[in-house]
């Protein structure tokens, strides 16, 4: 009885880490940046499918740049596990980016794995979404392309 009641208090740990997380992301914007030391550890690891960044001052660099032109980003949290110093969180993101869809609002599914340094911050951050879905379908010959492709598979 006493090993569930620590696993449990392990999980709830986890779960009110990542719900710090998400509404850390949902309140992050360019004019806070500085805040990321607040959750990341000076040693973070970070990854999406585009980049790998080391360091809190690439993770700050990275960000500086993502958000230079982001109009809208909100967060959904969809599933959440936690393990330990492990986490998982699935999630439905909302942006706008004058760059991507003529500046009008996009979701996109993804997930993020994360591991917190004893410290209590972020160690590693590694982000899984489908680029498709967030940039290559709003593209206007590349977005043709990709949902035929996305057809033609769904046929064979």
């Amino acid at each position: 009885m006493a090993d569930n009641a620590k696993t449990d208090q392990i999980q709830d740990t986890g779960i009110i880490r990542i719900e710090d997380f998400v509404s850390f992301y949902n309140s992050l914007n360019a004019n806070n940046l500085t805040a990321l030391s607040q959750i990341y550890h000076p040693q973070v690891v970070f990854c999406d499918p585009v980049h790998r960044v080391e360091g809190l001052p690439a993770l700050h660099e990275y960000f500086a740049h993502a958000y230079a032109r982001l109009t809208e980003s909100h967060f959904n949290a969809v599933n959440m596990a936690a393990n330990g110093q492990k986490g998982f969180v699935s999630w439905q993101m909302r942006i706008r980016h004058p760059a991507i869809a003529q500046g009008n609002e996009i979701l996109v599914d993804g997930c993020s794995e994360l591991r917190w340094h004893e410290d209590g911050r972020i160690i590693a951050h590694r982000d899984y979404y489908d680029l498709t879905q967030m940039i290559y379908q709003h593209l206007p010959v590349i977005g043709w392309l990709t949902g035929k492709v996305k057809q033609q598979m769904a046929k064979e």
